[in-house]
């Protein structure tokens, strides 16, 4: 049952989220297309619910020479790919505003497992353990929350696997307040391999 109502209520929630932010969707648009070549938005191949691949998108803060499908967290140097705005854009994580429409379109929820990149199998096979791989992926999730990029694949896989076992509207709404205020001290995110 709880299902259906958090689908229900991720559509309506990213469809006012994106009539609401609109304007810093402009903005931030607009400052992308004139401080670095190439498109504004960036699209990934990532797993969605039951393996099936979508593309997730994010505001564009690498530059056109770095290397696809790499998590940040693995570049040897990411400062050397990371544009000037999107320095700013990855601590304040406003990057991940355009998975609004990811919500909307019924490939992603607000929580839920972040979703893996498409040659991640460690930690797609990890997750299978927990049947995390069957939920939408999340905006946000427990794991995000309890460490993000700093935990290892077991440990992130593992709490995936509680988020499923435990996943409630009141679990849904904690983990989004513990989103807000690790997104304001910039807790977990980690850039290159030192």
């Amino acid at each position: 049952m709880y299902r259906f109502i958090k689908y229900t209520l991720d559509f309506f929630i990213s469809l006012i989220a994106a009539i609401c932010l609109l304007p810093i969707f402009i903005i931030l648009g607009l400052i992308i297309k004139l401080t670095s070549k190439g498109p504004i938005l960036f699209k990934q191949k990532r797993i969605g619910k039951n393996k099936k691949f979508f593309k997730i998108y994010k505001f564009r803060t690498m530059k056109l020479d770095t290397p696809k499908d790499m998590p940040t967290h693995m570049l040897e140097n990411p400062d050397k790919y990371i544009t000037k705005i999107g320095k700013f854009l990855r601590k304040t994580s406003l990057d991940e505003l355009p998975q609004i429409f990811n919500i909307l379109f019924g490939k992603m929820s607000i929580v839920g497992p972040r979703p893996a990149l498409w040659n991640q199998t460690d930690l797609i096979e990890e997750r299978d353990k927990y049947n995390v791989n069957q939920l939408r992926p999340g905006l946000t999730g427990w794991a995000q929350v309890n460490g993000r990029d700093e935990l290892p694949i077991p440990v992130k896989a593992s709490l995936d696997g509680e988020y499923v076992k435990h996943q409630s509207f009141f679990f849904d709404v904690k983990i989004f307040f513990k989103t807000i205020f690790s997104v304001l001290k910039s807790d977990g995110v980690k850039e290159g391999k030192s």
